[in-house]
Protein backbone atom coordinates (compact mmCIF):
# COMPACT_ATOMS: atom_id res chain seq x y z
CA UNK A 1 0.00 0.00 0.00
CA UNK A 2 1.45 3.66 -1.08
CA UNK A 3 1.90 5.56 1.85
CA UNK A 4 0.60 9.47 1.60
CA UNK A 5 3.27 12.19 1.99
CA UNK A 6 2.32 15.47 2.03
CA UNK A 7 4.90 18.76 1.89
CA UNK A 8 4.23 21.45 3.72
CA UNK A 9 6.04 24.57 5.30
CA UNK A 10 7.35 23.94 8.73
CA UNK A 11 5.26 25.13 11.85
CA UNK A 12 7.11 25.76 15.36
CA UNK A 13 5.70 22.17 16.74
CA UNK A 14 8.00 20.54 14.22
CA UNK A 15 11.16 22.20 15.64
CA UNK A 16 12.25 19.47 17.15
CA UNK A 17 11.83 17.12 15.45
CA UNK A 18 13.42 19.09 12.66
CA UNK A 19 16.74 19.11 14.90
CA UNK A 20 16.46 15.39 15.81
CA UNK A 21 16.34 14.57 12.36
CA UNK A 22 19.59 16.86 11.19
CA UNK A 23 21.21 15.37 14.10
CA UNK A 24 20.61 11.63 13.29
CA UNK A 25 21.76 12.01 9.81
CA UNK A 26 24.97 13.87 11.15
CA UNK A 27 24.73 16.92 8.91
CA UNK A 28 25.17 21.01 10.37
CA UNK A 29 23.30 21.28 13.31
CA UNK A 30 24.12 25.60 12.71
CA UNK A 31 21.43 27.87 11.51
CA UNK A 32 17.84 25.84 12.52
CA UNK A 33 15.78 28.06 12.22
CA UNK A 34 12.02 25.89 11.74
CA UNK A 35 10.39 29.19 10.13
CA UNK A 36 12.72 28.41 6.76
CA UNK A 37 11.89 24.44 6.75
CA UNK A 38 9.59 22.77 4.20
CA UNK A 39 8.60 19.32 5.73
CA UNK A 40 7.26 16.08 4.41
CA UNK A 41 5.22 14.20 6.98
CA UNK A 42 3.52 10.62 6.74
CA UNK A 43 -0.58 10.19 6.95
CA UNK A 44 0.22 10.03 10.72
CA UNK A 45 1.98 13.64 10.63
CA UNK A 46 5.39 12.20 11.33
CA UNK A 47 8.21 14.30 10.27
CA UNK A 48 9.98 12.07 7.57
CA UNK A 49 12.12 14.48 5.68
CA UNK A 50 13.06 18.44 5.94
CA UNK A 51 14.86 20.69 3.98
CA UNK A 52 15.28 24.72 4.16
CA UNK A 53 16.87 27.45 1.88
CA UNK A 54 19.18 29.12 4.23
CA UNK A 55 20.25 32.89 4.05
CA UNK A 56 24.05 33.93 4.90
CA UNK A 57 25.85 37.31 5.96
CA UNK A 58 27.20 37.35 2.37
CA UNK A 59 23.80 37.76 0.89
CA UNK A 60 24.02 34.41 -0.38
CA UNK A 61 21.21 31.59 -0.22
CA UNK A 62 22.28 28.35 0.39
CA UNK A 63 20.04 24.79 0.15
CA UNK A 64 20.74 22.86 3.36
CA UNK A 65 19.59 20.42 5.89
CA UNK A 66 17.99 18.20 3.12
CA UNK A 67 17.17 15.13 4.99
CA UNK A 68 15.21 12.36 5.02
CA UNK A 69 14.85 9.65 7.54
CA UNK A 70 16.20 6.29 6.57
CA UNK A 71 12.94 3.92 6.15
CA UNK A 72 11.89 6.93 3.38
CA UNK A 73 14.96 7.09 1.74
CA UNK A 74 14.97 6.12 -2.25
CA UNK A 75 11.50 7.81 -2.42
CA UNK A 76 11.86 11.24 -4.42
CA UNK A 77 11.43 12.11 -0.89
CA UNK A 78 14.80 14.52 -0.53
CA UNK A 79 14.19 15.66 -4.77
CA UNK A 80 10.35 16.46 -4.06
CA UNK A 81 11.59 18.68 -1.31
CA UNK A 82 14.41 20.50 -3.48
CA UNK A 83 11.74 21.09 -6.10
CA UNK A 84 9.56 22.88 -3.92
CA UNK A 85 11.63 25.22 -2.39
CA UNK A 86 13.19 26.07 -5.64
CA UNK A 87 9.51 27.32 -6.76
CA UNK A 88 9.67 30.39 -5.01
CA UNK A 89 13.76 30.74 -5.26
CA UNK A 90 15.94 32.58 -7.99
CA UNK A 91 19.14 31.56 -8.29
CA UNK A 92 21.70 31.71 -7.63
CA UNK A 93 21.32 29.45 -4.58
CA UNK A 94 24.70 27.71 -3.61
CA UNK A 95 25.42 24.29 -1.58
CA UNK A 96 27.94 22.82 0.03
CA UNK A 97 28.07 18.97 0.58
CA UNK A 98 30.72 15.96 0.29
CA UNK A 99 32.16 15.12 -3.24
CA UNK A 100 29.97 11.54 -3.26
CA UNK A 101 27.13 13.32 -3.04
CA UNK A 102 27.93 15.83 -6.48
CA UNK A 103 25.63 13.54 -8.43
CA UNK A 104 22.96 13.44 -6.27
CA UNK A 105 22.49 17.46 -6.75
CA UNK A 106 23.97 17.25 -10.52
CA UNK A 107 20.45 16.27 -11.20
CA UNK A 108 18.60 19.39 -10.14
CA UNK A 109 20.93 21.55 -12.23
CA UNK A 110 24.06 21.73 -9.12
CA UNK A 111 27.17 22.54 -11.11
CA UNK A 112 30.75 22.21 -8.90
CA UNK A 113 32.51 25.48 -8.52
CA UNK A 114 36.51 24.03 -8.12
CA UNK A 115 38.64 26.12 -5.75
CA UNK A 116 40.59 27.74 -8.73
CA UNK A 117 37.41 29.40 -9.16
CA UNK A 118 37.37 31.24 -5.97
CA UNK A 119 36.55 34.58 -6.61
CA UNK A 120 33.01 33.46 -8.05
CA UNK A 121 32.59 31.50 -5.00
CA UNK A 122 30.83 33.60 -1.94
CA UNK A 123 33.26 34.87 0.83
CA UNK A 124 30.86 32.18 3.15
CA UNK A 125 31.28 28.92 1.30
CA UNK A 126 35.29 30.07 0.79
CA UNK A 127 35.39 30.69 4.87
CA UNK A 128 33.43 27.09 5.13
CA UNK A 129 35.65 25.14 3.01
CA UNK A 130 38.82 26.71 4.27
CA UNK A 131 37.29 25.60 7.93
CA UNK A 132 36.44 22.46 7.13
CA UNK A 133 39.87 21.15 6.01
CA UNK A 134 41.85 20.73 9.08
CA UNK A 135 38.60 19.29 10.82
CA UNK A 136 38.11 16.79 7.90
CA UNK A 137 41.79 15.92 8.14
CA UNK A 138 41.51 15.50 11.96
CA UNK A 139 38.61 13.21 11.72
CA UNK A 140 40.01 11.56 8.80
CA UNK A 141 36.39 12.28 6.41
CA UNK A 142 36.97 10.60 2.94
CA UNK A 143 36.78 12.80 0.09
CA UNK A 144 36.64 16.20 0.16
CA UNK A 145 33.76 19.09 0.56
CA UNK A 146 32.34 20.44 -2.66
CA UNK A 147 30.98 23.99 -3.24
CA UNK A 148 28.21 23.51 -5.88
CA UNK A 149 25.34 26.19 -7.10
CA UNK A 150 22.12 26.35 -8.56
CA UNK A 151 22.79 28.97 -11.52
CA UNK A 152 18.65 28.38 -12.93
CA UNK A 153 17.08 25.08 -15.02
CA UNK A 154 17.86 21.91 -14.63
Amino acid sequence: MQQIITYRPAQVSDETAIKALIRAVNINPIGLKWHRFLVAVDENGELIGCGQIKPHWDGSRELASIAVQKAWRRQGIAGAIIEQLFANEQPPIWLTCMDKLIPFYEQFGFVEVMSGDGRSIPLYYRFARTFFKPIQKLSRIPGYLAVMVWPGGH
